[in-house]
Order: structure tokens, then C-alpha cells, then sequence
């Protein structure tokens, strides 16, 4: 297969060729959103400690999701890049070693997070309960870091080419395997055993397999134009800089929410620990909003990185309006639910009345940073497309730590744990004002 099979990335109408490319990763980021709701749904039925557990664990948990995403991006990006200069050569050996360097920090990340999930959970907690609860899930989910960094990798090579139908397909097989395992490993249906929390992470690393695995069949089945060769793998060391130089702020850009939700668990223990379970609880939530935005930006990200390896300036701003109207009405309409049902959606996680009642406040009061957002999260996804990585990570610093931490802490000591719900919308505004600024001036040098 030639090179020339990606030119339809430059002659296609804009909105015609995002919605194409955009609408297979909606899908299957919904379908990894519903996964997250579910099995959050299934863990809060053993006990609240469970669910807070899961909370606790979460920042650690994104920590390799964020290295393994980023450094995906990273993938993703240069590929396209190249496809677009029309240089098969370098693309297939960003293609390879990307997978090569993925599985490093697969085992790295592996190694690293089972040694100090421990005094990591500590920090939080002196609840022995909770600890243990949290030491069982986090054993058996971090055993599988290398099949999720396989899975990832291939998803970004896929999307890269323009295979997104593919990565729908994979990914939801791995999050539908998720969600019918989760009652059966959890509670024991059958034949199984009932293995409470440990169910859940066994669930999460099967489906992750399962993922990944199917990756490899149809990769081998149907080959892509970009190749894994064996003649590549030796290192390259401008290729690797160029996903390094991309994949490095990507991965901090969503390493951050570990840093921000460790900030405001150690803020909010100190008034309860209820706000604690409340906030894990929003940022499942938050996820079938972000997840789905997130898959537009999937969509956008091969488009952008390919037409501005062409020069074709005027389509890489069309495309990011596009994409920037599409995000936004996807959480006006998160916001509009959180405002109009918060009791129902914390009542999937709490059949507690005060639990409920603060729970649903805080979503009324964070939901008015939803729309706000779309403008930060759509140029971060941008920037990082057009290999502008620090400028990216910029944005998300101020998102998740320069501006929402102290806003927090300032807030809270005010108005208590409600100042620290006060603090997502006000920083989302201020980051939304930076965010076009940075992007536009960044435009214009490219231009």
C-alpha cells in the first residue's frame, strides 16, 4: 500500500473528514467511558470503602495511563507527519520503535508503581481497610501495564493512518469484555469465584488484553501503510526526540490530574472523608464527558499533524474550528445533565442521603466550568498535533495545577469543601483566556 493512500486527508471538505475520522473514536471513547461508570458502579456495591479505595488508587493509575497516552500521542503525531511529507521510511521506523520504546515503559511503569502503591495509599489514609482494598486492586491492574502499553500503541498507529473505524473496533471489544466481567469476576456469577475488588482489576487487565490482542490480528491480517519492520529497529535518534519531544509533555499533560486529585484529596480529608469519595466519584463521571470530547480530539489530531506536514495552513485552522464546535456542545450538554439530574448520578455510586445531597451540589457547582473548557482542551489537543508539546503542557498546567491549587486552597478556606468545587470552574475560565492566546500565537509563527 502507498503512501499516497492518506492524500484524501488534504482534499477531503473539513467538516465532512473530521466527522468521519472522529465519530469511530466518539463511539468507542463513550463505550470507555460507560466501562468506567460501570465498573466504579459494580466496585460502590461492595462498600463505600471500595469506592474509595478506587479513588485513591486512580492518581496512580493515571499515571500510566498518562506515560502510556502521551508518549501514544507522540506516535501519532510524528507518523502523520511524515505520511504527510510523504516519507514512508520515517514513518514506519517512528512506528516501530514508538512500540519498542512503549514496551520499555510499559515494564518500567509496572515495576515502579508496585513498589510504591503502598506509602502511596498511606499518604491519604490510615484506614487499614481501605489500604488493603486498595493494595488488592492495584497489584492485579498494574500486572498488565505492558499488554495496555501494547494496546495503546497500536490504537495511535491505526489513528494515524486514518484506521479509526479499526481502533473503534478494538477498543470497544476490550471495554465490553470489561463490563460483562465485571459482575461475573466481582460478585461470583457462575462458575467463577467471587473476588470483590480484585474481580474488578482482573476485569480491567483482561479487557486490556483482549484489546490489544485483537490489534495484532488485524494488523496482521490487514496490513496497514505503515509498517513494523524488523530493519528499523535500530534506534533513530532524531525519530526518537521527535516523540520524546512530543510524547513527554503529552504524558504530563495527563499525568496532571494525579497531581490535582492527590492536591484536593489531601485538601478535602481534612473536613471529610466523604468529600474525598464524592470527588473520585465526579472524576468517573467526568470522564463520559471528557473521554467523548477526547475522542474528537483523536479524530482532529492525524488530520491536523498530516495537513501541517503539507503546508496546508488554512485546513489546519478549519479543522480546529470544527473541532472546537463539536467539543463544546458535547459539555454544554454534560453541564445541562449535571445541572438538571446531579441526584440521580451520584445515586448510581450512594445510597447515603448526605452523601447524595453534597455530592450533587458539587456537580452543579463544577459543571459551570464544562463549556469553558472545551476552548483549553481542544487547542492543548491541537498544539500537541502540530508538535507544539510545551505549549500544550502550558495550558494543562494551568488547568490541573497552576491555577487550581492555590484557587483551591484560598477557596476552601473560605467556604470550606465547597470552595474547592468553586475553584474547578474559576481556573477553567482563566485557562480558556490563555489557551486562545497561546494558540493563536503559535499559529501566526507557523503561518
Amino acid at each position: 500500500m502507498k503512501n499516497t493512500d492518506q492524500t484524501y486527508m488534504k482534499t477531503q471538505p473539513v467538516l465532512r473528514l473530521l466527522l468521519t475520522t472522529a465519530l469511530p473514536m466518539v463511539i468507542s471513547m463513550l463505550v470507555n467511558s460507560l466501562y468506567n461508570i460501570v465498573d466504579s458502579f459494580f466496585v460502590a456495591k461492595i462498600s463505600e470503602d471500595a469506592m474509595t479505595a478506587l479513588s485513591l488508587v486512580y492518581p496512580m493509575q493515571n499515571l500510566i495511563n498518562a506515560v502510556m497516552i502521551g508518549f501514544g500521542v507522540g506516535i501519532n503525531a510524528v507518523i502523520s507527519f511524515y505520511l504527510g511529507a510523504q516519507n514512508q521510511e520515517k514513518a514506519d521506523r517512528a512506528a516501530t520503535q514508538g512500540v519498542i520504546l512503549s514496551t520499555i515503559h510499559g515494564i518500567l511503569l509496572m515495576v515502579f508503581c508496585l513498589l510504591t502503591i503502598h506509602p502511596f495509599l498511606k499518604l491519604f489514609t490510615s484506614d487499614t481497610t481501605t489500604i488493603q482494598l486498595g493494595l488488592q486492586y492495584s497489584h492485579i491492574v498494574f500486572a498488565f501495564s505492558v499488554m495496555f502499553a501494547w494496546e495503546l500503541v497500536f490504537e495511535k498507529v491505526f489513528q494515524a493512518v486514518g484506521r479509526m473505524a479499526v481502533s473503534m473496533v478494538c477498543m470497544m471489544i476490550g471495554c465490553i469484555a470489561n463490563i460483562i466481567l465485571d459482575p461475573i469476576l466481582i460478585f461470583g456469577l457462575g462458575p467463577f469465584p467471587r473476588m470483590e475488588i480484585k474481580g474488578a482489576a482482573l476485569a480491567t487487565g483482561l479487557g486490556q488484553t483482549i484489546s490489544a490482542l485483537s490489534y495484532v490480528v488485524i494488523y496482521f491480517c490487514r496490513p496497514l501503510s505503515v509498517r513494523i519492520r524488523r530493519d528499523c529497529v535500530r534506534p533513530d535518534r532524531r525519530i526518537c526526540r521527535k516523540l520524546y519531544a512530543i510524547g513527554i509533555p503529552a504524558s504530563l499533560n495527563l499525568a496532571l490530574p494525579s497531581l490535582l486529585i492527590s492536591s484536593l484529596n489531601v485538601i478535602l480529608t481534612a473536613y471529610s472523608q466523604t468529600y474525598v469519595f464524592i470527588l473520585g466519584v465526579y472524576y468517573k463521571l467526568q470522564t463520559f464527558l471528557y473521554l467523548t470530547a477526547n475522542g474528537v480530539i483523536q479524530g482532529m489530531r492525524p488530520l491536523l499533524s498530516y495537513n501541517y506536514g503539507a503546508g496546508e495552513h488554512v485546513r489546519v485552522r478549519n479543522i480546529f474550528k470544527d473541532a472546537l464546535i463539536i467539543v463544546f456542545l458535547i459539555l454544554l450538554g454534560g453541564m445541562l445533565l449535571c445541572l438538571t439530574i446531579p441526584q440521580q448520578l451520584m445515586g448510581l455510586f450512594s445510597n447515603n442521603p448526605d452523601t447524595i445531597r453534597s455530592g450533587a451540589l458539587a456537580l452543579r457547582i463544577i459543571s459551570a466550568g464544562f463549556i469553558t473548557s472545551s476552548l483549553s482542551v481542544t487547542a492543548s489537543g491541537a498544539l500537541e498535533a502540530l508538535g507544539k508539546g510545551l505549549s500544550s503542557l502550558i495550558i494543562s498546567l494551568c488547568r490541573y495545577a497552576v491555577l487550581i491549587i492555590p484557587i483551591a486552597f484560598i477557596t476552601s478556606r473560605f467556604l470550606g469543601a465547597v470552595g474547592v468545587w468553586h475553584a474547578f470552574w474559576i481556573a477553567e475560565a482563566l485557562t480558556a483566556v490563555l489557551a486562545v492566546l497561546i494558540f493563536e500565537h503559535t499559529l501566526k509563527q507557523a503561518e
